[in-house]
């Protein structure tokens, strides 16, 4: 892995957590939040470790995949409330609380 920084990733990950945080504060409906929310989140993640790293796309790819596998399982186990955040909480509301296997699907 080679620390190099890539302008273009960079912007693409600030367009997405913009993007995020319009859909975390402002929608509340069945399918944006839950469905377009989750699939953004992979496509963050994986902008924001190419603005930084340059890694193959596909291992990159699956890496952060099976890293939003792990913290989706996690929320089946209540992680959150384990750890000790309550509610109302940015942190809890950052990891999320509430397995679904429509995430799983979103993620993919």
């Amino acid at each position: 892995m080679i620390l190099r920084f890539n302008f273009a990733y960079f912007c693409f990950t600030s367009v997405l957590i913009g993007t995020e945080v319009i859909i975390g504060a402002y929608f509340h409906d069945p399918v944006i939040r839950p469905y377009i929310g989750d699939f953004l989140v992979v496509i963050l993640l994986y902008c924001l470790i190419r603005s930084f790293c340059d890694t193959p796309i596909r291992t990159t790819a699956i890496g952060v995949l099976l890293f939003s596998y792990g913290v989706e399982t996690l929320q089946y186990f209540h992680y959150a409330d384990h750890l000790g955040f309550k509610k109302p909480s940015f942190i809890r509301t950052l990891m999320g609380t509430s397995f679904s296997w429509t995430d799983m699907g979103s993620y993919t």
